[in-house]
């Protein structure tokens, strides 16, 4: 049984305005990477960097001037591979550098899903620096979905939403994107052809339900889906995105 997707000229019009409304910085970043795929870096410090911001924006803010994203401007960063191989506790060392950047909200959980995470890639020797570099040289919607299902399954915390958000950040990514509640809402108020929430989505099926319409309609329009997002993403956000705190 296939889902046949109605895509409108009406549709069209509304993906290409919030698209021309904010080209802005953070769009021209996203394009420059994840289009050009300019300025890759893989190695294990961004890994875990990148990691890191998609357990903190989980479920709390992360615009440019809110805790989180001030957190990941720093320079340097506080959280490396070097001081996590002097750490005999990794959990503790995340979160107590959490707290003391007043990032207090669900901070046992982060720092309990991170401390997973890494040994998880540790025991594999970072064998995922080879995975990641491998996937910058595909053009593939399902090479894509199928790897961050993948991290989704595997990586604790993440999900469907937060391993497109870690490939995307990576600037690996057209395709699957992570779709929050500012995506769900521009959705809905278009008149996506059913009402959106945010929790059903960490059921894989319906993820992949949403996000193929939503390839659908960045396809019809002429834009890849990592683009809208962008844009999307922006809007919410009023012109505060500059060269300067754009991290991913």
């Amino acid at each position: 049984m296939n889902i046949i997707w109605n895509i409108s000229q009406a549709d069209i019009i509304k993906v290409n305005k919030v698209v021309k409304d904010n080209d802005n910085a953070f769009l021209r970043e996203r394009q420059f990477r994840n289009i050009e795929k300019n300025n890759i870096l893989l190695d294990k410090n961004i890994i875990i960097k990148t990691m890191i911001m998609c357990l903190l924006t989980s479920q709390q803010r992360s615009g440019p001037n809110s805790t989180v994203g001030k957190f990941l401007q720093l320079e340097p960063f506080p959280i490396t591979q070097e001081k996590l191989t002097m750490k005999s506790n990794v959990k503790h060392f995340v979160m107590e550098t959490l707290v003391n950047n007043d990032l207090n909200r669900f901070v046992n959980r982060i720092s309990s899903f991170f401390s997973f995470n890494y040994q998880l890639i540790l025991d594999n020797n970072w064998k995922i620096i080879e995975d990641l570099d491998e996937l910058r040289n595909f053009d593939s919607k399902t090479q894509e979905r199928d790897f961050a299902d993948k991290l989704a399954d595997e990586f604790k915390g993440f999900g469907p939403k937060q391993s497109r958000n870690f490939l995307q950040a990576l600037g690996l990514t057209k395709y699957e994107i992570p779709i929050d509640s500012r995506i769900t809402s521009w959705l809905n108020n278009i008149g996506f052809p059913l009402s959106l929430a945010s929790q059903p989505l960490g059921d894989l099926s319906y993820y992949h339900f949403v996000l193929d319409g939503i390839q659908e309609l960045s396809e019809k329009a002429g834009v890849y889906p990592c683009i809208l997002d962008a844009a999307i993403f922006s809007s919410f956000d009023k012109d505060k995105w500059t060269n300067e705190n754009i991290i991913f």
